[in-house]
């Protein structure tokens, strides 16, 4: 028999009010997540088993007789996807790279993790235009970097260039979301674009480029799905559903990859073998979250913190986790 539960973060800060993980939550907020029937689900163009379960009416047909209503708001990154999480906006949120929730953290989201992907560094990278004299890191030096901030990307460009060397403060950064990003790319605003798949595969298959590195040997990527921790608390039923019904996806996505990428080509308006060479790239491999796969996160958060890109220090032990456990 299977069961959800939840397990807290480090149990001692959250009792001392920390407002990050599920002791923060009040009686009445979870009353009123638990009464409400509607779910108001995020993503993003990148949200590749989401998109497919939303295009199929999955998740409708099989919490219809919970009386669940779901509503679909799609985001351009991650960061305004947890930021609406965080206020309220949306009660579960597509997968988002492994550095926006440290940021929705250093906010005082209260969040709960549902589900991780398995890493796949490769479907990040660093490129630049094929005619381009840059061909290594340390040659972005004084140039122009497009990158969408708090993405996983943006871990990826401060990892590479310390890993190279260089600060952070030695390349001129251009946060753009990736539509913004692709197009300043390509009219040569800048010198260099950071972005993560499909964009990657979009740009390497409609342009001369060539990647300058990815994440291998830098940067996990590890995707989250996160739902605010009171919707989580309020509604495991839902989070189980949706857990099962994520892991069916990707594993279908990897055995079926020509069929996937023909059922995503007209959803993302990019052709299948774009698509393939994207999906390539990502594990897909939905598991449940255990702390110690945090453990990256941490030296994210560390290493945005000593850049000065956070307000505080964040401790990515402080949140909450549902898991799906076996049980008797």
């Amino acid at each position: 028999m299977t069961t959800p539960s939840f397990v807290p973060g480090r149990r001692r800060l959250l009792q001392a009010g920390t407002g990050l993980g599920l002791a923060a939550l009040t009686p009445a907020r979870v009353l009123a997540q638990a009464g409400n029937k509607n779910i108001r689900i995020g993503y993003q163009k990148s949200s590749t088993l989401l998109t497919i379960l939303k295009a199929n009416g999955t998740l409708e047909k099989l919490l219809a007789p919970t009386g669940a209503k779901i509503s679909w708001h799609e985001f351009t990154s991650g960061l305004p996807l947890l930021e609406a999480l965080n206020v309220g906006g949306v009660d579960l949120s597509a997968d988002v790279a492994d550095t926006v929730p440290v940021f929705a953290q250093a906010a005082g989201a209260q969040l709960a993790y549902v589900a991780q992907e398995s890493p796949s560094p490769a479907a990040q990278a660093i490129v630049v235009r094929s005619d381009t004299p840059l061909r290594k890191v340390t040659d972005l030096k004084g140039r122009k970097v497009a990158v969408t901030k708090a993405a996983g990307v943006h871990y990826l460009l401060i990892a590479t260039l310390e890993k190279a060397g260089l600060k952070f403060s030695d390349v001129d950064v251009a946060y753009l979301s990736p539509a913004d990003g692709r197009a300043a790319f390509e009219r040569g605003s800048v010198d260099a674009w950071v972005t993560w798949d499909p964009f990657l595969a979009g740009v390497q298959r409609q342009s001369p480029v060539r990647i300058l590195a990815d994440g291998r040997d830098v940067a996990d990527y590890q995707r989250d799905y996160l739902a605010s921790a009171s919707f989580a608390q309020a509604r495991p039923d839902v989070l189980r559903v949706v857990f099962d019904e994520l892991r069916k996806t990707g594993t279908w996505v990897k055995q079926q990859p020509r069929e996937a990428a023909a059922f995503l080509a007209p959803l993302w308006g990019l052709d299948a073998d774009t698509i393939a060479l994207a999906n390539g790239r990502r594990s897909y491999e939905v598991r449940a979250v255990r702390p110690d796969s945090l453990g990256e996160q941490q030296r994210i958060a560390d290493t945005f913190l000593a850049a000065g890109l956070l307000p505080r220090k964040v401790n990515t032990a402080d949140v909450a986790i549902w898991t799906p456990q076996q049980a008797g």
